[in-house]
């Protein structure tokens, strides 16, 4: 029997706009907090950039500060709903939304445009003109702010990535860091997902993590793959 690889992560912490790395996204931290604070003048954000750039990290961050809610193409109809109770909406993923949900999140700006009390914070994975929804949602998604979610340059990544490895107490072999960069995928979704699973992997084989541990749980999760 085929051993299966043991990758258990447990329940992560949740994001917060502290953890996040900013780079170059000063001034999108800096409205994100207004709206958190619900003193942002502007009630509508778009932000958009490429996958792994941080785009998660930073709505589900801000659905830490309650009242407020996170919604995505899995989420129901009736979640985007307008309520009063309700002072932060959460788009995220907007590429992905299916027809109706589309008219949904038609509506809720609407709500939120009429109401003057809540905000609403979206974001894709292109600039709204260019997504491939309805006319009058994409007018929508351009109200207000918008901004490209800038990524790290590889220095930061590094640097991210030793911190992260740091504060799990993961110890890692001079080079597995640069060799991921330069090997692997270049979000840093990826690459933190790899790191938690190094880690997994090194306590079930008793090994520190090194390259040819590392080339080891590669090749097993490509043979799981193709299975």
């Amino acid at each position: 029997m085929q051993r299966q690889l043991l990758l258990d992560l447990g329940t992560p912490e949740p994001p917060t706009l502290a953890d996040f790395t900013i780079g170059e996204n000063n001034e999108i931290i800096e409205q994100l907090k207004a709206i958190a604070d619900r003193q942002a003048t502007d009630h509508f954000l778009y932000l958009w950039g490429d996958l792994g750039f941080g785009k998660t990290h930073l709505l589900q961050a801000l659905a830490q500060y309650a009242p407020a809610r996170y919604l995505t193409p899995n989420s129901p109809i009736d979640d985007f709903i307008y309520s009063p109770e309700t002072t932060l909406y959460l788009i995220d993923d907007c590429e992905s939304l299916s027809p109706a949900l589309q008219i949904a999140a038609f509506n809720l700006f609407n709500e939120i445009r009429d109401e003057h009390t809540a905000y609403l914070v979206t974001a894709g994975n292109c600039a709204p003109m260019a997504l491939e929804l309805r006319d009058d949602l994409r007018s929508r998604l351009c109200w207000g702010l918008i901004y490209q979610v800038q990524g790290l340059p590889d220095e930061a990544k590094l640097d991210v990535l030793a911190r992260i490895a740091k504060k799990r107490g993961i110890r890692l072999s001079e080079g597995v860091l640069p060799w991921l960069l330069t090997h692997y995928r270049r979000d840093m979704h990826s690459l933190t997902q790899i790191i938690d699973e190094l880690d997994t992997y090194s306590l079930e084989m008793k090994r520190v993590v090194t390259l040819p541990l590392l080339n080891s749980l590669l090749a097993q999760k490509l043979e799981l793959k193709n299975d």
